[in-house]
């Protein structure tokens, strides 16, 4: 392997420029069309009249952007292609979503997620989830600007720091002024370039490489291809069951209660639009994941006995994509620029949607509670005030990323420990009819406990992860663009000491077996856990009585996976709840029960002293501000 040249030419800070100058021209471009970013409502939801199309390629980008295109193939390149079943688990994620959870928030018409906690539960539980799904984007966020801010630094020798505040800056920029059909559609034109770079990478590398059959071939032979690992041991990082059933709870977390999803599936207007773009979308993650993975096997082709990580030639493992886009394409001036751009492009789609989602939560579910009646004009100022301080939060919380470590990992882990709870609070709602608010506390409180436990714990003593093996026996290169004999054998040999002394039982406490869980079981986790100790907290306190609680704010899962069976086998199943009628969302009085806030709604029919009422159009945060 002759000498990798990782100099940006003028022609690539050219195409860089370029693909940051087009995504504030979007942002300006909806600045100053339709309403001008006015309201509240265009510069949140997208007037709620989005095209399916657009809406699914975010729904795609929001998640999976940044970080699979940095760690997924790395991942592959050094554990094997297990990561690929995470497809299946889209597939789930996709039907228990658009099935179970998009028919509440679409039933309710609201505009923060959370707005669902204090109809079925009271204002405590809204808080407490707001501030639950707060602690997990601005992290997250943090990680996905420090990740192509590291690439960058990589292969360009830019500052760092340089670059991480250049990419914050941006992306605020234009999710200020832009709002929601800004970040949509530059998702589009982010999404576009990623999957071009995946593309370019896995041609010109595969042709390098000998073919794909060639790929596939030498990937075998390291023993990167495994797909039929059922170890039922949770403490295996990656096997069929935590990739398949612990990733469709981590997706879970992610697809049916985060506000950034659930923000987008709303802005189609129509419940069967928004399952069309969640369809859509579900197809797109599969693609993604696939062309990562793949890209990965390719990379590991290339370097199969002349490895980057053991010639140092790079630091860590998310450096190694920069690497070999740079190792294919640094004769060609212009198109590292394009690629490289395809990773920070991610990045910038990532973030825009949680500062639109961070924005959105902040105002419905804070200002307005404190402010009812501030006028419509002033309070699409304050949104686009909030956007913009916490587009700066999160440029200080790439900080805190960059001691994270890998960056898929670290994204996943933070997935599980934050948004498993999380979703287990939405589901105790949802599918648990018994449970109250002083049971819903307790399991999240619960939840929130053991998942950071693990997770903190996991940090300290970290698992021993085996590897199928890295080498670089069969490099060639001038010897004055490689290691010397002795340097080789000093990092060869440093590795496989790395590998066979892991910590035994004896250097470990007990607990710390608890901390060899798979990260990829944490939403799984926190989401049993949350639930058990939830109605554990409901039944001690005095459970809700089923048919006192409204159809709308439940989800049977007998009326939602098994619509086919006859009403009579169904009925007992729903436990006791009413059937939800079809016009139920039309009907006058919609009975909100367990609203222990003693709020009354004004509008709706005639309010009985142990009971609430409201009726479409839901209220909102500035229309239930009477004491019963």
């Amino acid at each position: 392997m002759s000498e990798v040249n990782t100099t940006f030419q003028p022609a690539d800070y050219a195409v860089c420029a370029c693909t940051l100058m087009v995504a504030c021209g979007i942002g300006v471009y909806h600045a100053c069309t339709g309403g001008k970013q006015k309201t509240t409502n265009e510069f949140l939801m997208a007037n709620r009249n989005m095209n399916p199309i657009p809406v699914s390629i975010s729904l795609v980008a929001s998640f999976i952007s940044a970080i699979t295109f940095l760690g997924t193939p790395a991942e592959n390149y050094i554990h094997g292609c297990m990561y690929w079943l995470y497809a299946p688990s889209y597939i789930l994620t996709g039907l228990w979503t658009s099935r179970c959870f998009l028919p509440i928030f679409y039933r309710l018409r609201v505009t923060s997620a959370f707005e669902y906690l204090e109809l079925r539960f009271n204002k405590v539980m809204r808080i407490c989830g707001m501030l639950t799904f707060f602690l997990q984007m601005v992290i997250y966020m943090g990680i996905v600007i420090y990740a192509p801010a590291l690439a960058l630094s990589a292969v360009t020798g830019l500052d760092l720091w340089g670059s991480v505040i250049a990419i914050g800056l941006v992306c605020t920029f234009y999710t200020t002024i832009g709002g929601m059909k800004a970040v949509l559609w530059t998702d589009v034109f982010q999404v576009t370039i990623m999957m071009s770079g995946f593309l370019a990478l896995i041609i010109a590398g595969s042709i390098r490489a000998g073919g794909m059959g060639e790929v596939w071939s030498i990937a075998e032979k390291g023993g990167r291809i495994d797909f039929f690992n059922f170890d039922p041991d949770p403490t295996v990082r990656h096997t069929f069951w935590s990739v398949v059933v612990g990733g469709t709870f981590t997706w879970s977390a992610v697809y049916c209660v985060n506000q950034a999803q659930v923000q987008r599936y709303l802005t189609c207007g129509k419940e069967p639009v928004a399952q069309v773009a969640l369809l859509l979308a579900v197809i797109g993650m599969v693609v993604v994941v696939s062309l990562a993975c793949l890209a990965g096997l390719v990379m590991y082709a290339n370097y199969a006995n002349c490895d980057p990580l053991t010639l140092t030639s790079v630091k860590s493992s998310d450096q190694l994509i920069p690497y070999f886009l740079m190792d294919l394409f640094h004769t060609s001036p212009g198109l590292p620029g394009l690629l490289v751009s395809a990773v920070f492009s991610a990045a910038l789609s990532t973030v825009s949607s949680g500062l639109n989602s961070l924005a959105a939560v902040t105002g419905e579910d804070i200002v307005k509670t404190i402010w009812p009646d501030m006028d419509e004009l002033k309070y699409t100022k304050v949104t686009k005030c909030l956007a913009a301080t916490y587009g700066i939060l999160c440029i200080g919380m790439a900080f805190v990323a960059s001691f994270l470590g890998d960056v898929l990992q670290a994204a996943l882990s933070i997935f599980g420990m934050i948004g498993g709870p999380l979703l287990g609070l939405f589901s105790l709602g949802i599918f648990f009819p018994w449970a109250n608010s002083k049971g819903a506390l307790f399991g999240l409180i619960c939840g929130l406990a053991l998942s950071f436990w693990i997770g903190i714990g996991a940090q300290v003593y970290k698992p021993f992860v085996p590897t199928p093996g890295l080498n670089a026996d069969n490099c060639t290169a001038l010897n004055d663009t490689m290691m010397t004999t002795e340097d080789m054998m000093t990092s060869q040999t440093m590795m496989m000491m790395t590998s066979s002394l892991a910590p035994t039982v004896e250097e470990r406490p007990a607990i710390a077996a608890l901390y060899s869980v798979s990260y990829a079981w944490y939403s799984a986790i926190a989401w049993l856990t949350v639930i058990i100790t939830g109605l554990i907290g409901s039944f001690a306190t005095g459970y809700t009585k089923p048919s006192e609680v409204d159809p709308r704010l439940i989800c049977p899962v007998v009326d939602a996976m098994y619509c086919c069976l006859p009403e009579k086998w169904k009925a007992p199943l729903r436990c006791g709840v009413e059937k939800l009628q079809p016009d139920d969302d039309t009907k006058e009085g919609v009975k909100v029960v367990n609203a222990e806030n003693g709020l009354e709604f004004k509008a709706g029919s005639e309010v009985n002293p142990n009971t609430q009422y409201m009726q479409p159009p839901y209220p909102t945060e500035k229309e239930y501000n009477t004491k019963l």
